[in-house]
């Protein structure tokens, strides 16, 4: 019943807008009247009435006065009606007692590098955020492993199927905010964390920005960027364009990797129309294609021998992996009254293709896989806001999406003798998947304004998925939001949590192909031959927090928060091969607890901030995808609870600010007690401090408001050695190292 009232409710907005007389619609629609002066009345000294030619001039001048206005008022008055479309989209997708952080454009621009660090890079920066590597998915949001929803412009971005093509470039955002603890009912499915991110709202006025920036590892990268209006039309269009030596990170300490080049292509592209004072129209399209080689560690001695080839140079690997992803998002959003609505339609398509050493990786792994795996997505979303009165707010609203999935592994294994050898008589296995799987999901949420400084939020969410497994859940979520004294707020809160696991990575295997009697024993063949399915996550998330700003220091805010998780059928995954692929499974319990503490400091030109987080995750008992591990380390789990791989026990990020004489000067810190290692994650890594610092200066050289923007930034400034993976732990493939010391420059001109 929700659901349909949620349709209807948008749909009755729609009309309601379009038709509505309003008096500010009538305003912008009708010309404006000019009092014409009486000279051509008065000026012949004539007694008799001015001549027909006159009058034709009288009328062409009001013609020309009443076109000019709208021509330089028009870009202003669409700026501010947009400008209140984007505080309406807000009130429908509110924080509502949830943990937010957030960073503006200016303060992504005044870290190091900028907007020409990665989207992940940037998120670092964030309370209990966790550094990791691109092959396990680049970073974790209070110990979880994926489990995060972007959003762009308040819609909901579809789960993809890359390793560690980024999508998203960080020249678009405007805002980014990121969502943590109990969230409210209006976010469902990835629930760790949601990172909202809204694109530049000031990028309408007829001007673009074009940069190069390059340096360490054969960096070079270009962009562009360009925005303006044309009469009720805003748009907005940037791409970068970026190669390095250094696309995935370098599985040993030395500075150059081996075999490690990658090209990115993005762009985006922003088209929104007002349609009257009080509705609008809205396109967004995203593009990201990516190359990536996959860097070789040298020195590696050669296990088997295949198609007689047994002495293999391991720096003259040659795998590689191709990502290509595109989305588009069509949105109609209106405010009017009590009610603001916004209605989506999106879609996705998402592509991944690894390509073996089909040799040398049966020389060194005993197996050689071409995987390929391909996600379609296409779905509706539809949130509204009744503003009911004073005290209540009620929110509703909708999502439907149908995924089309495609996994193909072409596989190249090597038999087994009678002691465990393998055998020069490599051959060929070839496993296929195709799914169209649903997710559906509703809710209502209530914010009931108690008094002035006590809020409520109250709300109900339904979530079903038809996948590989069929699974609902019923969630109720509840938080409290107080503001007892001014510069003091306090929350809590309850959120019941319904997870699928991404379609794509829950794929089943067909072990048939690679045990016997179906095939001989061979290099693939599992050591417990059991599939159980990946199944949905369910848990129950408890957060509290404050903040507090500190009048003896103005400028001064501190805020503090705890949070514990208790799940059932904790979702995780991992890379369990060569493939640079990812393979989910599940624990059958988990935990999950953690406090965060932040600070942030503001005085005229000067900014600082500090976090630091400790957290623990563990779990218990793997009931899906046994096949992924060994036979004793599957039952030490299931007799343990055990630290998950990406769990790390403190994680620490810092940075400050300093405009002085035209002259930016900022550092940015990053700090890790090292993730899991070893036997079922029984072992950590070292800890580490990575330490970055940037200059920027502009210059008028154009004109003074098309400033040509100088750069220069170092990455790890102390060269430290230090390593994120080393290989070992659960769904660990190879070591990783952290970047080494990097010297980078670039130039930017507004045009």
């Amino acid at each position: 019943m929700v659901s349909s009232k949620a349709i209807l409710a948008g749909s009755s907005l729609a009309a309601l807008t379009l038709f509505h007389p309003g008096g500010s619609a009538m305003a912008q629609t009708t010309a404006p009247v000019t009092t014409l002066p009486t000279v051509e009345i008065d000026a012949p000294k004539q007694t008799q009435a001015p001549r027909r030619p006159k009058v034709r001039v009288a009328v062409d001048r009001r013609r020309s006065t009443s076109q000019a206005r709208p021509q330089t008022e028009a870009p202003a008055a669409v700026e501010g009606q947009s400008e209140k479309l984007d505080t309406a989209r807000q009130s429908i997708l509110p924080p509502g007692g949830a943990t937010a952080h957030t960073l503006t454009r200016q303060a992504i621009e005044a870290l190091p590098q900028g907007s020409n660090a990665s989207l992940d890079k940037v998120m670092l920066q964030f309370p209990g955020v966790t550094q990791d590597s691109a092959a396990s998915g680049d970073l974790h949001v209070r110990n979880e492993h994926a489990n995060l929803q972007y959003r762009i412009n308040g819609v909901m971005l579809p789960d993809g199927v890359g390793a560690f093509g980024q999508i998203l470039d960080t020249g678009i955002v405007g805002s980014l905010s990121l969502l943590t603890g109990a969230l409210p009912a209006q976010y469902g499915l990835r629930t760790a964390g949601v990172l909202d991110i809204s694109t530049k709202s000031d990028a309408f006025n007829n001007s673009g920005v074009v940069g190069v920036y390059g340096g360490s590892n054969g960096t070079i990268s270009t962009n562009v960027e360009y925005g303006g209006t044309v009469g009720q039309t805003q748009y907005f269009l940037s791409g970068r364009f970026l190669q390095n030596n250094l696309g995935i990170e370098n599985p040993t300490p030395s500075v150059n990797a081996i075999h490690d080049r990658t090209n990115q292509e993005k762009g985006f592209l922003y088209l929104s129309t007002m349609i009257d004072p009080a509705s609008r129209l809205t396109f967004m399209s995203g593009v990201s294609n990516a190359t990536f080689q996959i860097p070789n560690n040298p020195g590696q001695p050669p296990v088997n021998t295949a198609f007689g080839v047994s002495n293999f140079d391991s720096s003259r690997l040659d795998e590689h992996q191709n990502e290509f992803n595109q989305f588009n998002v069509v949105s109609y959003q209106t405010s009017n009254g009590e009610f603001d609505t916004q209605t989506s339609y999106f879609n996705r398509t998402s592509l991944l293709h690894f390509y073996p050493d089909p040799i040398g990786d049966l020389v060194f792994n005993g197996v050689s896989s071409d995987v390929y795996r391909q996600s379609v997505v296409n779905g509706i979303q539809q949130d509204t806001a009744w503003r009911i009165g004073y005290a209540h707010t009620l929110r509703f609203g909708l999502s439907v999406s149908a995924e089309r999935t495609l996994v193909n592994s072409g596989t190249t294994v090597l038999p087994l003798d009678a002691a465990g050898g393998t055998i020069d008589a490599p051959f060929s296995v070839f496993d296929s998947n195709a799914k169209t799987g649903w997710l559906v999901g509703t809710y209502v949420q209530d914010e009931w304004k108690i008094t002035d400084n006590l809020t409520l939020n109250a709300g109900l969410r339904f979530d079903q998925m038809y996948q590989f497994v069929d699974a609902n859940q019923l969630s109720p979520r509840v938080s409290l939001t107080w503001k007892p004294f001014a510069g003091t707020v306090f929350h809590a809160g309850y959120a019941r949590n319904f997870t699928p696991p991404s379609q794509v990575i829950a794929s089943p295997v067909n072990l048939a192909l690679v045990t016997p009697p179906g095939a001989p024993v061979n290099t693939q063949t599992p050591a417990v031959g059991q599939s159980s399915p990946v199944l949905p996550e369910r848990s129950h998330v408890f957060d509290v927090g404050v903040t507090q700003q500190i009048y003896a220091i103005p400028g001064l805010e501190v805020g503090a928060d705890a949070y514990y998780k208790k799940a059932r059928d904790l979702l995780d995954d991992g890379q369990f091969g060569a493939a640079y692929v990812l393979s989910g499974f599940n624990y059958d319990r988990g935990e999950n607890v953690g406090v965060e503490l932040k600070s942030t400091y503001k005085n005229g030109n000067f900014s600082a901030y500090a976090n630091l987080a400790w957290a623990k995750q563990i779990a218990t008992d793997v009931v899906s995808n046994q096949y992924l591990f060994g036979a004793d380390e599957l039952a030490y789990i299931a007799g343990h609870y055990i630290y998950t791989d990406h769990a790390q026990m403190l994680s620490g990020s810092a940075g400050a600010s300093y405009l002085w004489g035209g002259t930016r000067y900022s550092v940015s810190m990053i700090y890790g007690s090292g993730l899991r290692s070893g036997f079922a994650n029984t072992d950590h890594l070292p800890g580490y401090t990575q330490v970055n610092l940037g200059l920027s200066h502009d210059f008028n050289i154009v004109a003074p408001n098309k400033p040509t923007t100088l750069r220069f930034d170092v990455v790890n400034v102390f060269d430290t050695i230090y390593q994120i993976r080393d290989g070992s732990g659960i769904g660990v493939f190879a070591p990783q190292y952290g970047p080494r010391r990097g010297f980078y420059f670039g130039v930017s001109q507004r045009f």
